[in-house]
């Protein structure tokens, strides 16, 4: 009984998930070389990018005239710091090779923090795999250079540092993320949450504060020459995304996709699906109903005595937000957010495609159904142009994995 019940541990046991991880990141390390020596790169926004910082290295503050071939600069100060650095290290972005070694390390750099999450949310070791064999996120990573390789970085540092409990690093790395593309304030509602059960209402309110001073520091030489240039720019909600490149509502049709009742929509559903979570998955560790939590943290500004029984059970709540509790809360308050996203491109994979293995394992299903479910996530991101039915695919998997989490 032993010798059978020892492979299926091997694949099972998250005690051996520490053990796989690093033979998938030599793999992985083989195989993103490969990808760097065989397959050419492709210019997409690298140039725009190395335009645009280059009028910000010349002293040119204003946001809004800092632009590039594909158009004005549209993400936060923290993008325009570290392509600026990047600018200065690729010859003025001219090489290339260069730029992709940098990205192939920050994609392996990547693959070691989300292990190291997933290995401290105790996921098994079946799912690990599936992080390494991603064709659209390698190619987002070593042969695009987008933005979002350095943006989700800092996004699972943060949720690393949350997990060991370092509440004010990771709001700094949180924060950073945030300043070089806006799209992790998706995951804000469950770091929000997770900071109400483990500080309590007035410390959470602290770290959010954190949070925006970043914001500002990060951003005041651009908010101090023109505020409302740097605010509509780099934070820009209304923005219209071209039809040309959605991958995710194709098959709604255009004058659909155009129109304000499915903007209007998205956002209802969106605050209708977070306000379920709330209500039934999150306050799970609180063991209160809604309204007694509601009532005894959110409302009360009387501070609880020390050795009350209400600072006891804050104290066994704090307690009860374990490793595996925020990184399900987190990544699932994200791939909330994109299930409602009024689009994505191609290069958006990469905010989901690093969540979603352990995602599908919380929503237990069976790891059959998580590998063919990646799958089909996986090839519907690859068909370009996205067609009617990679479209339904992809927000099928997602919704999918939602319900099931």
């Amino acid at each position: 009984m032993g010798l059978v019940r020892s492979p299926t541990a091997a694949v099972s046991d998250p005690k051996y998930s520490k053990y796989l991880a690093p033979l998938l990141l030599l793999a992985d390390a083989f195989l993103s070389s490969l990808i760097l020596l065989k397959i050419p790169y492709t210019e997409i926004d690298w140039k725009a990018y190395m335009e645009q910082v280059a009028l910000y290295l010349d002293g040119e503050l204003d946001y809004v005239k800092l632009k590039g071939g594909t158009g004005p600069l549209v993400y936060p100060a923290g993008h325009v710091y570290v392509y600026s650095w990047l600018y200065k290290i690729t010859d003025q972005g001219r090489d290339i090779w260069k730029a992709q070694c940098v990205f192939l390390g920050l994609y392996l750099l990547m693959l070691v923090v989300v292990l190291v999450v997933y290995i401290k949310a105790k996921a098994p070791p079946y799912v690990l795999p599936l992080l390494i064999l991603s064709k659209r996120l390698h190619s987002i990573y070593i042969l695009r250079l987008f933005n979002d390789a350095f943006n989700q970085l800092f996004f699972f540092l943060a949720l690393l540092t949350y997990q060991h409990r370092w509440w004010t690093l990771g709001s700094l790395l949180y924060s950073f993320s945030v300043s070089i593309k806006m799209n992790t304030l998706l995951a804000l509602p469950g770091i929000g949450i997770v900071l109400l059960h483990a500080l309590g209402r007035d410390r959470a309110l602290g770290q959010a504060s954190i949070m925006l001073q970043a914001q500002v520091i990060l951003a005041w030489p651009f908010i101090s020459t023109n505020a409302k240039s740097y605010l509509t720019k780099a934070f820009e909600f209304s923005r219209v995304f071209l039809w040309k490149w959605t991958v995710n509502w194709r098959f709604l049709g255009r004058e659909w996709f155009l129109s304000k009742e499915l903007s209007y929509g998205l956002l209802a559903a969106h605050a209708a699906i977070l306000g379920f979570f709330v209500a039934t998955r999150w306050i799970r560790p609180a063991r209160l109903p809604l309204r007694a939590f509601i009532i005894t943290y959110l409302l009360s500004w009387d501070l609880p005595q020390q050795g009350s029984p209400r600072s006891l059970h804050a104290y066994q709540l704090s307690q009860r937000v374990t490793p595996r509790f925020i990184a399900t809360t987190i990544l699932t308050s994200n791939l909330i957010g994109v299930l409602c996203a009024r689009s994505l491109h191609y290069q958006f994979y990469s905010w989901v495609a690093w969540g979603t293995p352990y995602l599908l394992y919380k929503a237990n299903f069976h790891p059959i159904v998580i590998y063919a479910l990646w799958a089909g996530q996986e090839w519907a991101w690859n068909v370009y142009p996205s067609t009617k039915a990679s479209s339904i695919v992809v927000e099928s998997v997602l919704a999918v994995t939602v319900v099931g989490v």
